[in-house]
């Protein structure tokens, strides 16, 4: 019998004690390509920040670069500004995505089982898809009595339209042997609604959140421009109007750093509703 290890979903050193199984030696792998996309980021805004330094045109803007934006993040974490931006900012994009889930869930099911309905509304709903949400400032400002009501207004037309088309994809996919099983069985409306078909589209509604949760974090910034004197946009407005380039760069970072969190946890959370599981053919 030869003496070679046999393999059997893992690599194994005899005589010292060492195992490795494929699954970890492929996380391994991700977090290193993830350290080295970072690590490439990291240097292409030094060279950049090198760049904008050494030039007569933008010295002026030197405090874009790593070191001063680093250094003043950690001193606006150590004294809670950074809380103090946050705080606000999510509460809006927590109000508006709440208010666009209360509408585009029901509606998205509505056009999902209803054909006639899906014909009616289709080029509506596109053609209001592709107004920018921004558009309807002036319509926000005059319409809610307050500035906050008229961001959370612009979030929530941000992301309704991942969700609800989101939804009534998920809605059409479902297989109609399912519902005719349920009906067979005496399911009422709302059984099935809660029986069948949540559960069957609840993946397909987490990943329209996911989708309406980037977007909203995008439209964010510029929503925050307006009269409110809180938030993260208007960190970046405040810092900007007074040259505090080092401030504004390390919000940016925030930004991004809160964004990635949140789609981080987003996608968890459709990993672990998704009830559909592949046998790995």
């Amino acid at each position: 019998m030869s003496d070679a290890p046999q393999f059997s979903g893992q690599l194994s050193t005899r005589g010292s004690g060492m195992s490795f199984s494929l699954p970890n030696l492929g996380r391994f792998r991700g977090l290193m390509n993830a350290g080295l996309g970072i690590a490439l980021l990291l240097a292409a805004w030094w060279v950049g920040g090198w760049v904008v330094q050494n030039s007569d045109d933008l010295y002026a803007f030197a405090d874009f670069a790593p070191a001063p934006t680093l250094s003043r993040l950690w001193q606006m974490i150590g004294d809670g500004e950074v809380i103090a931006m946050s705080g606000p900012s999510l509460g809006r994009v927590g109000m508006g995505l709440v208010y666009a889930i209360a509408i585009g869930v029901p509606v998205g099911i509505m056009i999902g089982r209803m054909k006639r309905l899906n014909e009616v509304t289709n080029v509506p709903f596109q053609f209001l898809r592709m107004i920018s949400p921004l558009s309807w400032m002036p319509i926000a400002v005059m319409a809610f009595d307050s500035w906050d009501g008229a961001i959370v207004f612009l979030i929530s037309m941000a992301a309704i339209w991942p969700i609800l088309f989101s939804t009534a994809g998920g809605v059409r996919r479902i297989d109609p042997a399912w519902l005719k099983v349920a009906r067979n069985l005496g399911a009422n409306p709302l059984h099935m609604l809660f029986s069948v078909i949540l559960p069957a589209i609840a993946v397909d509604i987490l990943s329209g959140i996911r989708l309406a949760l980037g977007v909203a974090w995008v439209v964010l910034v510029p929503a925050e421009y307006l009269g409110v004197t809180s938030g993260l946009g208007y960190a970046i407005n405040d810092a900007r109007d007074t040259l505090e380039y080092d401030r504004l760069a390390a919000t940016v970072v925030v930004i991004g750093v809160i964004g990635f969190a949140l789609d981080a946890l987003a996608g968890q959370l459709i990993r672990k509703f998704n009830w559909v599981r592949s046998d790995g053919h």
